[in-house]
């Protein structure tokens, strides 16, 4: 009959076996022991992981004028790039208590805090030169040009229209969505 020790460090109990008849049944019962605390602790895992509670995944902007890109939810874990613009869109993918893990318009990823990310959407420029236009129609006047790379804010994007309202440094107008990064594939907003 085996001998149940205290668990050591919460993790996992000792057995002592005086035979191997019991040794047999044992690893069945370490087995069965050691998948019931694993999910256990699985649930709990699942319960810390848990976020903001909103959609993913999601656009947001850097809040900050410099802000580390991390490679784990922590500030244990080394910086891989620092964003040095305030008003960049981030796609966040995941969450981990009050870490985002996040994905840039050239597809690096890595986390960032939370307290470093606004709500306030935005965009970034690519492909190349683009028109930013009076109206929500290619053909109506245009208002100003912008490069790759230039970012600026969302204003809106209205269901069922190719186009989405934005601003960039004071130029407002419309801008069809396959000209810049930051809005989800048929994602609609006012």
């Amino acid at each position: 009959m085996p001998l149940l020790d205290q668990p050591m460090g919460g993790l996992y109990p000792v057995f002592r076996f005086r035979t191997q008849f019991f040794c047999t049944k044992s690893v069945l019962l370490v087995f069965a022991l050691n998948a019931a605390v694993g999910m256990g602790f699985a649930f709990q895992a699942q319960a810390q992981t848990a976020g903001s509670g909103l959609p993913l995944p999601r656009f947001v902007s850097l809040r900050a004028g410099e802000v580390n890109l991390r490679t784990g939810p922590g500030v244990q874990y080394p910086v891989e790039w620092v964003y040095r613009k305030s008003g960049l869109p981030l796609e966040i993918i995941a969450e981990y208590k009050t870490w985002r893990k996040v994905s840039d318009w050239e597809g690096s990823q890595g986390w960032v805090h939370q307290t470093m990310l606004s709500s306030k959407r935005s965009f970034i420029i690519t492909g190349g030169t683009r028109t930013i236009h009076t109206q929500a129609d290619s053909k109506s006047h245009p208002v100003a040009s912008v490069q790759v790379g230039v970012s600026g804010q969302l204003i809106a994007c209205p269901s069922g229209n190719e186009f989405c309202r934005i601003d960039v440094e004071g130029f407002e107008g419309w801008l069809n969505r396959a000209d810049f990064w930051g809005i989800l594939k048929g994602e609609d907003f006012e």
